[in-house]
């Protein structure tokens, strides 16, 4: 999951590609953690380490038991878990986020370890809202402060409020949304950073100060102090930010982003990525450096990357942490010991169009990548996706007598190409995503994938190819990315490897 290095001291962003939006960062000693939003996906919330704050490698997930994420099948994509908050504190690590669901609410969990395992929520109904921070004062109170800009005060190992919340900001003049608060003991100041304009092109970062938790706060003059919109800019809707002290003094910023492709308006497949910008302060105010493809690296070494797992041969007694599910992923459905060495998926009526899809998947990380996989339809019906949401997927599909490639967009769903198969039940079904060749026009849209069967000497044979455009945020609207992963529509279906590579960043 770590980025490349680039050339002459150089690291490329996003340093934590795909669908991982809403990072919050912390520091303890020489190591960093992350989380980030996992929205209808089960396990929840990604958890990250890294020791240069360029190379992350994810180390688990926080709600990762069902006693902690319930997530209704009714609920539609895009609800779920928004916005975590990471703290570390009085020797604890402390996240408190908003699950988004009917019977949700902002909970907090914590952990000596943050690989976990992590505790039970604690609720908290008194604080209102999405986006809740955690901060603590001299004096030991904690302030919880959320969208709005609302705070008030929490026992954080309770859930219990005091008070009732209290406006703090409503952000800078004409910018809407004032969300994604956190704030900071910084000197001799509180600093109160926000997220306003909404988290599409008009997206940006603002901030303000003053002598307590509580204010009043004096917004920056410079406002916002990170934004692209309006630009050309290859990175844009950058926002949700948090801030991070290094060991040397130097100051980081991690925030998300998208990457838009293709021709007018330009859309975005991955989601919203993790990317790194440095921060200097003058005159008591934060000024952030620039947000590219490519930057400057940190003054100190940057260490080498983990090497990414592109293929799982299921092996393991648990699937690894970065297999995500639909709302759950109960035993009888996902196994790993039905048949040692595959993974085992057992429908339960419907298809990818239904919210209790049987799917587990992996987020798609490059702008052009190959996954294969092989798997054993005979006693079923399922295969290879690539899924944006219920509404919005393509498939290929294999069952003991044909393999077919299906989409649905929106309301309309088809099959689009089809092919008999009648040999070994097991059959290695692959999907290549490209960008369009350059030069490219207007409405060329953000990439192709191409669907088909791969023979025994490797040979790729495609069936179809589909415009990427109808699988992006702009299309289906929402705040996730595209998952690619492995499903079962009917029956049982067997698999015995899953291998995602990179074709380009």
């Amino acid at each position: 999951m770590s980025p490349s290095h680039a050339p002459d001291g150089r690291f490329t962003n996003p340093v934590i590609p795909g669908f991982h939006p809403d990072p919050s960062v912390c520091r303890v000693g020489d190591d960093y953690y992350l989380a980030c939003s996992s929205f209808e996906y089960f396990p929840g919330v990604p958890l990250f380490h890294s020791r240069d704050l360029v190379h992350w490698r994810q180390i688990g997930n926080v709600l990762d038991r069902p006693g902690q994420l319930r997530l209704p099948i009714g609920m539609p994509s895009s609800g779920g878990i928004y916005a975590p908050t990471l703290r570390h504190h009085d020797g604890r690590f402390w996240l408190i986020v908003t699950n988004c669901s009917e019977g949700g609410g902002n909970l907090i969990v914590t952990a000596t370890d943050p690989a976990g395992p992590w505790s039970d929520p604690v609720w908290a109904p008194g604080v209102p809202g999405i986006d809740p921070d955690l901060a603590w004062d001299e004096d030991g109170t904690c302030w919880c402060t959320v969208a709005g800009v609302a705070q008030v005060r929490l026992d954080p190992s309770t859930g219990r409020t005091y008070g009732t919340p209290h406006r703090l900001w409503s952000g800078a003049p004409g910018a809407k949304a004032p969300e994604a608060p956190h704030l900071y003991r910084i000197g001799d100041h509180w600093y109160l950073l926000i997220a306003e304009g909404g988290t599409e092109r008009g997206h940006g970062v603002s901030i303000a100060r003053g002598p307590a938790p509580t204010g009043p706060f004096e917004p920056c003059p410079a406002n916002p102090i990170l934004t692209h919109r309006g630009t050309d800019h290859p990175v844009q809707n950058t926002g949700h930010a948090d801030l991070v002290q290094a060991p040397d003094g130097s100051w980081w910023m991690v925030l998300l982003g998208v990457r838009p492709g293709g021709g007018t308006p330009g859309w975005h497949v991955l989601g919203r990525e993790t990317f790194l910008a440095p921060v200097t302060w003058v005159d008591g105010w934060p000024v952030v450096g620039e947000v590219s493809l490519e930057a400057p690296a940190p003054g100190w070494p940057l260490l080498p990357g983990a090497d990414e797992e592109g293929r799982d041969d299921f092996d393991a007694a648990e699937l690894r942490p970065y297999w995500i599910s639909p709302r759950d992923r109960p035993a009888e459905h996902y196994g790993l010991r039905e048949r040692p060495g595959w993974l085992t998926l057992r429908a339960r009526g419907g298809s990818l169009d239904e919210p209790d899809v049987v799917f587990a998947g992996r987020r798609q990380q490059h702008l052009s990548c190959r996954a294969r996989t092989l798997v054993d339809a005979a006693a079923g019906r399922g295969g290879l996706a690539v899924r944006l949401d219920e509404r919005h997927h393509y498939e290929i599909e294999a069952s003991a007598t044909e393999v077919r490639v299906l989409a649905r967009v929106g309301s309309l769903s088809t099959v689009v190409a089809a092919r008999p198969h009648c040999a070994d039940p097991a059959v290695v079904l692959r999907v290549e995503i490209t960008e369009p060749p350059a030069p490219h026009g207007p409405r060329t849209g953000p990439d192709v994938v191409s669907f088909g069967v791969e023979g025994p000497d490797g040979t790729f044979t495609a069936l179809a190819t589909l415009d990427g455009r109808y699988l992006s945020t702009e299309v289906a609207g929402g705040f996730t990315g595209r998952v690619i992963g492995v499903y079962a529509a009917e029956g049982t279906v067997h698999v015995d490897w899953f291998a995602y590579e990179p074709l380009t960043p």
